[in-house]
């Protein structure tokens, strides 16, 4: 290997200045987004049948579709909410199932279904995915032009521009409803023709047709004939004729008022108290959020809008995306002089500080390249895992450099043979503790879930980081430093021998304590630091994602059910006074009757964004837990939940975004819903757990209309005749689309709004009988309104209420323990069936998924320091060295406060590879010729005592900036980074005094046991 470096050296360092050219060049390229790609195995089916009641909607359309899609190949679990004329049915996977052909094979059950559904059933289906969610929000308020107006800036100039940025999946327009032409039909003039609104809204329907009629071609033209009868303007609706007879032709603008108008919407949407439009731009699973948004701020500077026109942000995923690119560029900047730091109090070289900085940004700039060949992306999962790295890339060129330096100091390496020979003798040592940290990630490829593919991007960007590392540390590091260093780095490393000096006198002392009985000391220190884990895993509070500071919240509400739009607004308005009185608050958005990830919503309920300020502020917490308690105090009536953006996304992706979810599965209605109050009660009073929602989703009220059908039918009328006029009547009916420019504006006939304003005023009217006379509707029929029509759930063919709730200042474990015995305690009938689903359900298989990570990467390790020192006492020493480290991880979560959720536990399962690095460099330090003695393992101790402080220091301070957290958006990575800092901490006495006392131990008693078999 020597002699191949020598005659190759200008070869390998072309070959790395060539990989770190193309990894700047690939930095460039890379997209960067907040989180890596994940296939959630979800789909989402959303159904539209007009106006119809719950119960009926259930029966006629929602339960046949359950039945049809249980069938789509892989489906595991179904779940669907039917509300008045609209419902949603959730269809789930397994994890890795093929998503593009799941949603095809969705619509395709739904296509066979469709003809045996109601006419005028419409249904969408959307694969769940992080694309459903808004990467930027755009708001345009104008304190002249109304929603309408706004509405069309957005469709025909703005939707446009920005549709054409490369990476936006598509642009969604909420508020301000579309354009039409409103036809009020004067009832008493249209029975006077004989006419009923059906008729009216048939003739004009056939008025406006454009047909193509065939080809000719004439003196040498080819021309395509139109038969057509277009219509464009109110006048040309005006003229309309709807009936020719003896008096002559009768038009429309003879029975009915013709007006501009809109769509009729029962949603409303604001921006910081003002009528709005708002714009949600979605980004492709492969777009750039950075650019993307930078694009958009462009287009919409350069769209020339009317002066009138306010175009703000109401949300902007790029800050959050820059705001953790920046806590990990941070965080290795810092961390790269924290080591420099180190390298230079131990070793007074500054020619290794030079070759160390100079290592670190081509093992970056090489991971860069390795990603964009894999088509990864710069997101907090990679970033962090180029974070987490550093460390231990510096750690390799300091071992590899401290030990060349050792070399020089005892004479043994000199010149530039000596010094390649001195690197070639940690080239397995150096192999061996990197792939103790690769070794841990492999089984991250056999689990699925949010954890799965969140952490297989860190993972990736960890391994090629370090299989970087190591190749720069075995091969160029000893080359650049043979050609380099000189003795007098070696005098300068002799002089920090006093400070070294100081180390190695009290790991002597410590030593002599420690060796002196070492069964005792072992036996001690292994159960005395194994009490304290246990006791830290009863106590650590515990959880399912990071906490972090996403700059802004989403707040959910729901008014009273049935609630109109107008007193809902009243409530609303009182809510908007908290928000624009908190101080933290930059802007916010409000959306009535729609929501902002989209989803069945009734026009009681919606949501707000709430953006906060940047800077120095009050933590997110306690800024929307204030908001909470305000509106509880200040708003009765009006029920609210508070998340954060990302939180709310990944619950919605999986399954329920609240942390809570009782599940109550019963064949009677009343019980079930009669369990659902008395465990929503009862959960209410668990300390910690608030925003408690029983599940008794109200949908509204209903006016019901029974037609008689003997009645009718002395009238010449029958039921569905009678309700096709009522429909046109009351609702009205979409008779033709007129093209006005780009747009097909619709044309609505309809009764005027005073005959159809209150329900008592529905009984008065009137309907024409076949023969032109009229009928009252009172003449055929009652009318009554029925109160509380409640929305249905199902889950896999089965009713269910959920019960759901919020955590503040509480973890999720514990909380969930004292809801477990709050429901047990209620001693529910055994005809009712409880499970707990929620982002408690993805906690316990995330959990399982990461204990079984945990233990594989323990079972590698054994297998690794095997495979390396055959020697069954060192593996078993190394193994319980490792598990205590792990009981000191523990220990330090639990005082910090930080919960054990899934980044902790991919902390914890990295310890393992980490802490068995220190203890390969420890063993490979003892000659395996020589028998196995206490002074053997403290001289070990002693040589590699340098090496290891190093090592563990400079990953401890490379990982304290992510650790301390103290950057917008570091949150994800503060948990890992906190494990991995307490567990470097107890490793490096456990490696240096209880392994080596182990091992010992160990060795004596089975060569006691030897002894004692060669006697028999």
């Amino acid at each position: 290997m020597t002699r191949l470096l020598l005659d190759h050296a200008r070869a390998l360092l072309l070959a790395v200045v060539l990989l770190t050219a193309g990894g700047i060049f690939a930095a460039t390229r890379l997209p960067v987004s907040l989180f890596p790609p994940i296939d959630y195995p979800r789909v989402t089916v959303a159904i539209d049948a007009g106006e119809r009641d719950a119960e009926q909607m259930a029966a006629q359309i929602t339960r046949p579709m359950e039945i049809a899609l249980r069938a789509v190949p892989g489906v595991t679990h179904i779940r669907s909410t039917t509300s008045r004329g609209s419902a949603e049915v959730a269809l789930n996977f397994e994890w890795g199932h093929d998503m593009v052909s799941a949603t095809l094979a969705t619509q395709g059950a739904l296509a066979t279904l469709l003809p045996d559904l109601p006419p005028g059933t419409r249904f969408e289906v959307r694969r769940s995915d992080p694309t459903l969610f808004p990467v930027v929000g755009i708001a345009l308020t104008s304190r002249s032009l109304d929603d309408a107006a706004l509405r069309q800036i957005a469709e025909l100039t703005i939707r446009p521009a920005l549709t054409a940025v490369s990476g936006v999946a598509g642009v969604d327009v909420l508020g301000g409803a579309p354009r039409e032409f409103a036809v009020d039909v004067d009832p008493a003039k249209a029975q006077a023709l004989g006419l009923s609104l059906p008729d009216i809204a048939a003739a004009i329907g056939k008025a406006n047709d454009v047909r193509g009629a065939g080809k000719i071609e004439d003196r040498h033209r080819l021309y395509l004939v139109l038969a057509q009868s277009r219509v464009a303007t109110m006048a040309d609706l005006a003229a309309t004729p709807i009936k020719a007879g003896a008096a002559g032709v009768a038009t429309l603008g003879q029975v009915a008022t013709i007006r501009p108008s809109t769509e009729p919407s029962y949603t409303r949407v604001t921006s910081n108290g003002q009528g709005a439009v708002l714009l949600n731009i979605r980004q492709s699973l492969a777009g750039d959020t950075v650019k993307i948004v930078h694009e958009i701020n462009i287009r919409l500077k350069s769209l020339g809008l009317p002066p009138s026109v306010t175009v703000s942000t109401f949300y902007d995923q790029s800050e959050l995306v820059t705001g953790a690119a920046d806590a990990v560029r941070d965080a290795i900047l810092l961390g790269a002089v924290l080591a420099g730091i180190v390298l230079f109090a131990f070793l007074r070289s500054g020619r290794l500080m030079v070759i160390t900085g100079l290592m670190l940004p081509t093992v970056l700039a090489g991971t860069c390249l390795i990603l964009y060949a894999l088509g990864m992306s710069f997101n907090m999962m990679t970033l962090g895992g180029m974070a987490a790295a550093v460390g231990l890339i510096v750690d390799d060129a300091v071992v590899m450099l401290e030990h060349m330096m050792r070399r020089m100091q005892d004479g043994t390496a000199k010149g530039m043979q000596g010094l390649l020979g001195a690197a070639a003798e940690m080239g397995w040592p150096l192999v061996g503790s990197t792939s103790a940290t690769i070794v841990v990630f492999l089984p991250l490829a056999f689990i699925s879930g949010v954890t799965g593919g969140f952490f297989k991007a860190l993972a990736l960007t960890m391994v090629a980081a370090l299989l970087l590392s190591l190749i720069y540390a075995r091969l160029v590091i000893p080359l650049v430093a043979a050609r380099w260093l000189r003795d007098k780095d070696a005098e300068a490393a002799e002089r920090a021998g006093g400070f070294l000096g100081t180390l190695s006198r009290g790991y002597e002392r410590a030593g002599d304590r420690a060796f002196a009985r070492p069964g005792w000391f072992t036996a001690v220190l292994g159960i005395g630091m194994a009490a304290l884990g246990f006791a830290a895993w009863s106590n650590v509070p515990s959880g399912f994602m990071p906490a972090m500071d996403e700059g802004g919240f989403i707040l959910d509400y729901k008014a009273q059910s049935g609630a109109a739009l107008s007193d809902t607004d009243r409530l609303l308005r009182q809510v908007e006074a908290i928000i624009i009185a908190t101080p933290e608050v930059l802007s916010y958005s409000r959306r009535t009757g729609v929501q902002l990830g989209g989803g069945l919503t009734e026009a009681d309920e919606g949501d707000y964004f709430i953006r906060l300020k940047a800077g120095s502020r009050r933590p997110i917490d306690q800024v929307m837990a204030e908001i909470r308690q305000k509106v509880q105090a200040k708003v009765p009536g009006l029920e609210i939940e508070t998340a954060q953006l990302m939180e709310d996304l990944i619950g919605d992706l999986t399954a329920v975004p609240q942390p809570i979810e009782v599940k109550l599965f019963g064949d009677d209605p009343a019980a079930i819903e009669a369990a659902a109050k008395r465990v929503g009660e009862a959960v209410t009073k668990v300390s910690g757990v608030v925003e408690v929602v029983d599940g008794l989703r109200v949908a509204g009220d209903a006016i019901r209309i029974k037609i008689d059908p003997g009645s009718a039918a002395q009238h010449g009328l029958d039921p569905d005749a009678a309700s096709t006029q009522l429909e046109a009547l009351i609702g009205g009916t979409q008779a033709m689309q007129v093209r006005v420019a780009e747009q097909l504006v619709t044309v609505r006939v309809r009764a005027p709004g005073n005959l159809r304003a209150r329900a008592a005023d529905l009984a008065r009217l009137v309907l024409t009988a076949p023969d032109g006379h009229a009928v009252y509707l009172s003449q055929i029929g009652s009318v009554s309104v029925e109160a509380g029509q409640k929305q249905l759930t199902r889950e896999d063919l089965a009713p269910f209420i959920a019960v759901t709730a919020r955590l503040e200042g509480r973890d999720l474990g514990s909380a969930m323990q004292d809801v477990r015995a709050a429901v047990n305690g209620l001693a529910l009938p055994k005809t009712i069936r409880v499970d707990y689903g929620g982002l408690y359900a993805q906690q316990q298989r995330s959990f399982a998924d990461l204990s079984l990570v945990f233990a594989a990467a323990l079972l590698l390790a054994a297998l690794l320091l095997t495979f390396l020192f055959e020697r069954i006492a060192w593996t078993i020493a190394a193994i319980a060295t490792v598990l205590l480290s792990a009981a000191a991880v523990l220990c330090g979560l639990w005082l910090t406060g930080i919960e054990l959720d899934i980044s902790a536990l991919m902390g914890l399962t990295m310890v393992v590879g980490m802490v068995t690095e220190l203890v390969i460099f420890f063993l490979a330090e003892v000659d395996p010729a020589v028998p196995v003695t206490i002074a053997n393992l403290r001289q070990a101790g002693t040589k590699r005592l340098r090496p290891i402080l190093m090592s563990a220091l400079i990953a401890i301070l490379t990982l304290s900036p992510l650790a301390l957290g103290v950057s917008r958006g570091a949150g994800l990575q503060q948990p890992l980074a906190t494990a991995i800092i307490f567990g470097l901490v107890a490793a490096v006495p456990l490696v240096l005094l209880f392994l080596p006392a182990l091992i010992v131990t160990l060795m004596g008693v089975a060569a006691a046991q030897k002894r004692r078999e060669e006697a028999r």
